[in-house]
C-alpha cells in the first residue's frame, strides 16, 4: 500500500513533508533502524530539499497519534522512531552506544500484555527493553581492557 494510500486510510491529509517522513520510516524499517528527530530530519532533507525540524517533529507526532509510527523512549537516551507498527515487540537498547534492535514477544500471543492488575483499564501495548551492550561496545570494552592490562 503506498505512502498516500496509508495515510489518507487514516483519515490524513497527505503533505510532501506526512509523505517523506512515513517514507523515511519505511525506509528504516527495512533496515531494522530506530531514527532519533534529527535523523529523520536529515534523510527527509535529501528527499525535499528543505524542511524545517519543527515540521518533521509535527509529522512525527501526527503519524505516532495514527498508528503509523512508534515512539520510544528508552531512560536516558534520546526519543527514537519507527516505521514497524501493528505488533507487540520489543526493544534492545546498547547502555553504551544506544544502538536499538527489535526484539520478538518471546512466546505465544502477546503474554506481557496480560497484566496481573489492570485496575479497570483495557491494555492495548506493553513496553519491554532490555539492557547490555551490542558487539561493537563489548568488542570496544574488551580492547580498552586489555590495554589497561598491558599499561
Amino acid at each position: 500500500m503506498s505512502v498516500q494510500h496509508r495515510l489518507r486510510a487514516r483519515g490524513l491529509r497527505v503533505t510532501a513533508p506526512r509523505s517523506a517522513v512515513l517514507q523515511v520510516l519505511d525506509d528504516a524499517a527495512r533496515r531494522h533502524e530506530h531514527l532519533a528527530t534529527a535523523e529523520v530530519a536529515g534523510r527527509v532533507r535529501e528527499r525535499l530539499g528543505s524542511v524545517s525540524l519543527q515540521a518533521v517533529y509535527d509529522c512525527l507526532d501526527v503519524l505516532v497519534d495514527a498508528g503509523l509510527a512508534r515512539r520510544i523512549e528508552p531512560a536516558g537516551h534520546a526519543a527514537r522512531y519507527e516505521g514497524r507498527v501493528g505488533d507487540n515487540h520489543h526493544h534492545l537498547v546498547c547502555r553504551n552506544c544506544g544502538r536499538t534492535v527489535d526484539v520478538d514477544c518471546a512466546v505465544g500471543a502477546a503474554p506481557c500484555l496480560t497484566a496481573s492488575e489492570t485496575s479497570g483499564f483495557v491494555v492495548d501495548e506493553a513496553e519491554v527493553v532490555f539492557w547490555g551492550r551490542c558487539p561493537d561496545c563489548q568488542s570496544h570494552r574488551t580492547s580498552e581492557e586489555r590495554e589497561e592490562r598491558t599499561s
